[in-house]
């Protein structure tokens, strides 16, 4: 097996789009072209989150669970942020869905889009083909909105972001 060299951003964009297709198996090619990663980066990523106990040792399913407890616990100390400059974007963290239904916009969070519809303190994606992605996956959008909570938020958003990613992972 290959050694380990750490967990990069584009990993966890790529569990979570491998989560939102469900139970079937996926093809390195198909998370490439959705997430604009390039294949090689896909199958490293897999390999990599496959040595850290985040995808069973087939590599097509991932470990729930452990994804959660990482998301939850780790995430904030391994690709933190704090939020930027003021850009137009598409929103994130507490300023999106699930979490804006509870929170509202008054001081929103997005990701940098210049064909971006709201004005907020820019979080910085963790891979830049996750915007585009997020666009055309409402599933996608969710997780990593609740990710970026975990990874910027007060306490009470993330409480409430670990809360609903329990749901969706159901774990």
């Amino acid at each position: 097996m290959k050694q380990h060299t750490g967990m990069r951003p584009q990993d966890i964009v790529i569990l979570l789009e491998i989560i939102t297709q469900g139970p079937k198996n996926f093809y390195l090619k198909d998370l490439a072209r959705e997430l604009n990663i390039s294949q090689s980066e896909v199958s490293e990523s897999v390999n990599r989150s496959t040595i850290a106990g985040l995808m069973a040792e087939d590599k097509k399913i991932v470990l729930r669970k452990p994804l959660f407890e990482f998301l939850v616990h780790g995430l904030p100390y391994v690709f933190p942020q704090k939020p930027g400059a003021i850009v137009p974007g598409m929103a994130t963290a507490h300023s999106a869905p699930p979490l804006s239904f509870k929170f509202g916009n008054d001081e929103p969070f997005v990701w940098p889009d210049a064909k971006g519809t709201i004005k907020g303190q820019e979080i910085k994606p963790l891979h830049p083909g996750q915007v585009e992605a997020a666009k055309r996956n409402s599933v996608l959008y969710e997780l990593l909105a609740l990710t970026d909570a975990l990874r910027v938020g007060r306490a009470r958003e993330k409480e409430l972001a670990e809360v609903e990613l329990r749901k969706i992972l159901m774990v």
